[in-house]
């Protein structure tokens, strides 16, 4: 069995996976099983000292309890078993999907923290439509019709935002676009850890994992035949490949990247092209971006604070934002 396989939690038989589950379950209790249960809990974290905070849709986060140590480090290990991996004082960062929960789970042990901590990023349960953000004041109705249209052309879009700041769900109510839209297009959808939910009735889902990046799944993406490519979260290398996919024969796509702001979501795209190529990459992220969108969490809720079309790249005058 090669390593690859090793790693592979479907490797595992079915009454084993089972087994594990309900051994993660009890690890985590009754009151973080009921947090999982609220489909307005976006955010369960356990800090070095205990405590467990909570973060729920349009709320702040709140501390609610106090969890054990020893069943902190004890779910870690749990979860790292259950994916066929290990984590020790020389690996001491566990990123996963917590298992039975389709949740993106970060654990860490010491020496990179003073006592094992972990944070889970709940998926949402409900799909939000562009009309819901509208409805509910986050997206106006102009703005709205302006990303509409935008999908209907096959533009690139690129969700920019902060952590926490929403970008995932977005993404979500996008691909909802996409699919009323376009039913017949075959979607082929890369991420990290299963947070983007698809109705499409021809839509591959691709995970990362240690031994393959996202760098590697999206050379393999273009032989799948996708209509349209979409990227979870670009963080990496991948975002020269990913442009170049969008920019020969693969338009309209999408992709949420870390940035403060539009104008920084461009620059964070030449930051991660560097990993990849020091050739300057400009005039290719200015013909393969046509659509920034920048959310932000605020105290009162998410809101779009930008929408910027860009229109090229000009070697005096930098991006052509409007």
């Amino acid at each position: 069995m090669n390593e690859a396989s090793l790693l592979d939690s479907s490797a595992l038989p079915c009454e084993e996976q089972l087994r594990r589950i309900e051994k993660i379950r009890r690890e985590l209790g009754p009151m973080i099983l009921d947090l999982l249960g609220d489909p307005t809990v976006i955010e369960i974290m356990v800090n070095a000292d205990h405590q467990l905070w909570v973060e729920r849709l349009g709320e702040p986060m709140t501390p609610i309890g106090v969890i054990q140590p020893t069943r902190v480090e004890t779910l870690i290990y749990s979860v790292a078993s259950y994916h066929r991996t290990v984590i020790h004082e020389e690996k001491p960062i566990l990123e996963c999907e917590l298992p039975g929960y389709g949740a993106r789970f970060e654990g860490m042990i010491p020496p990179v923290v003073q006592q094992a901590l972990f944070t889970i990023r709940c998926r949402a349960s409900k799909i939000f439509t562009l009309q819901d953000y509208e409805t509910a004041g986050i997206l106006s109705p102009s703005d709205k019709a302006r990303i509409e249209a935008a999908i209907e052309a096959r533009k690139n879009i690129l969700v920019v935002g902060g952590t926490g700041s929403g970008k995932t769900t977005f993404l979500n109510a996008l691909v909802a676009e996409i699919v009323r839209s376009s039913p017949d297009h075959r979607l082929v959808i890369l991420e990290d850890t299963a947070e983007i939910q698809c109705t499409a009735e021809n839509a591959v889902m691709l995970h990362a994992t240690e031994q393959m990046d996202l760098l590697k799944l999206l050379k393999a993406t273009l032989r799948l035949r996708p209509d349209r490519i979409l990227v979870g979260e670009v963080r990496g290398p991948e975002a020269l490949a990913l442009l170049k996919a969008w920019n020969t024969g693969h338009p309209g796509g999408v992709a949420t990247i870390h940035a403060n702001d539009a104008q920084a979501g461009l620059i964070r795209m030449e930051q991660l092209i560097a990993e990849a190529t020091a050739s300057p990459m400009q005039a290719l992220i200015g013909e393969a971006v046509d659509l920034i969108i920048f959310i932000q969490k605020t105290r009162t809720g998410r809101v779009i604070q930008e929408i910027k079309t860009v229109r090229g790249y000009h070697r005096e005058h930098g991006y052509l934002v409007s």
